[in-house]
């Protein structure tokens, strides 16, 4: 029987290595092979391959129509998004043919549709994109096998939708049966809307208690899976990374200043799906002794290519940023500014990569210098104030914030307050290979004009 001479029969997919299987995307072309090994020589009637991708969702829900009555009502649906039929071996005369014995390869290959549904495994529902080999034979039932292969599908977080800020406020009069016990207030903030598994939220929250208790701050992400079937909805969440900060004594106010939650490898969000969906959100939470939890919900979207820019703010080229004024002849040196970005967090400050600078160009335009070198940390306050200032205010120009025996209570602290605390002048080392070529005056390499003890950034084009 032909049963028995088949040795092997599967399908094999290509590009896929010791232990890991090929991720395929919408519009790709998923090629590979179904293996036959027979043992002797056999008939085989036809060898056909199907493909399928199915999002399929199912839950019961038990109702009682009285005392003595119950039954369950069942809820299903299903959307067919991958379907492709292939015909590998059928004799032309319909009749059966004999292969000999040996290893046989039967190559395929079928083009995906542009726009799929991430592969998917959830409690009342899944995403599955499977392909099956029939082998049909005379007078003997037919041989299948099955391959399961995986669809992502991109969520490029390099959007601006998926790249703004999201904020909130919320506040909650704690209660303790009839007694008022005071506000609690809470206000979050995250950088972008938009994460990849593996980074770390930054979240910025300030909890203020104006209780009679000490409240206890914390912080999920929370996966919502939404299902859908005739008109009905069924939800599932799961807290799938927290943390919690210290509890926030009576009348005091705490601050979350880059308190880090780390994405763990979860799937990406599902938003284009008829069936299911699989929503993200960051929740912010206070819990309240006596009362219900103030909570904040901030929507959150996992994707799968990562975010290309930095955390600083981007300045659109011939704008200057927000709050500042764009740069004139007068005021040159102390319009100019270079963009730089520091990220506070629970575990320290650090500065990242140092952005293009602004500069005056011809004809009233903007260039941007791209830095080549790091910046090191501008001077200290006293050692930019001018020594004929100090004079006339009474003070030696040798006095220093870091001296020891200095007092912030005498008149040198006065001198500071006289100045509010006057931020020095933006600066830059002398260097040829400091700044790259300007992007509007190809003739200016670096190197500004000379100022004071620093270089300009104005452009001599």
């Amino acid at each position: 029987m032909l049963f028995d001479k088949v040795k092997a029969f599967a399908v094999r997919l290509d590009g896929a290595s010791a232990g890991a299987e090929p991720v395929f995307s919408g519009g790709q072309a998923v090629v590979g092979r179904v293996l036959l090994e027979l043992a002797g020589p056999a008939r085989v009637g036809a060898l056909k391959l199907r493909a399928r991708g199915r999002a399929r969702v199912h839950w019961t829900e038990s109702r009682s129509a009285g005392s003595s009555t119950a039954y369950t009502q069942s809820y299903s649906e299903r959307v067919e998004v991958v379907s492709h039929r292939a015909t590998l071996l059928a004799p032309d005369t319909g009749e059966a043919t004999t292969l000999p014995p040996g290893r046989h390869e039967f190559p395929f290959s079928f083009q995906l549709p542009p726009t799929l549904v991430t592969s998917f495994e959830g409690k009342h529902g899944s995403v599955r994109y499977c392909i099956k080999a029939t082998l049909h034979r005379p007078w003997v039932p037919a041989r299948r096998a099955k391959k399961v292969f995986t669809v992502i599908e991109p969520v490029d977080i390099n959007t601006p939708a998926l790249l703004a800020p999201q904020a909130g406020a919320r506040e909650k009069e704690a209660r303790s049966w009839y007694y008022n016990q005071g506000l609690v207030s809470l206000s979050a903030k995250i950088e972008r809307k938009g994460y990849t598994p593996g980074e770390a939220i930054p979240i910025f929250a300030e909890i203020d208690n104006g209780s009679r208790r000490p409240v206890l701050p914390r912080a999920a992400l929370v996966q919502t899976q939404t299902f859908l079937a005739r008109g009905a909805r069924k939800q599932k969440r799961a807290v799938v990374a927290s943390l919690a900060g210290e509890p926030v004594a009576p009348g005091r106010r705490a601050l979350w200043r880059g308190r880090a939650l780390r994405i763990p490898p979860v799937g990406p969000s599902i938003l284009r799906c008829r069936v299911l969906h699989v929503d993200y959100a960051l929740k912010v939470c206070v819990d309240i002794p006596g009362a219900s939890k103030l909570l904040l919900e901030l929507p959150l979207v996992i994707g799968t290519v990562p975010c290309i820019l930095s955390d600083s703010p981007i300045v659109p080229r011939g704008q200057p940023p927000s709050g500042q004024r764009p740069p004139t002849q007068k005021g040159a040196a102390e319009s100019t500014w270079v963009a730089r970005s520091t990220r506070d967090s629970g575990e320290g400050t650090g500065l990242a990569a140092a952005e293009p600078a602004l500069v005056p160009g011809p004809q009233g335009t903007l260039c941007a210098l791209t830095p080549r070198l790091s910046i090191s940390a501008p001077p200290e306050y006293s050692e930019v104030v001018a020594e004929e200032e100090m004079v006339a205010s009474g003070q030696s120009p040798s006095l220093s914030l870091q001296d020891p025996d200095v007092s912030l209570d005498g008149p040198f602290f006065a001198f500071i307050q006289e100045f509010r605390y006057r931020p020095p002048p933006l600066y830059s080392e002398v260097s040829s290979r400091l700044w790259g070529p300007c992007d509007k005056c190809e003739t200016h390499t670096g190197g500004g004009v000379r100022f004071g003890d620093g270089v300009s950034l104005y452009c001599p084009g």
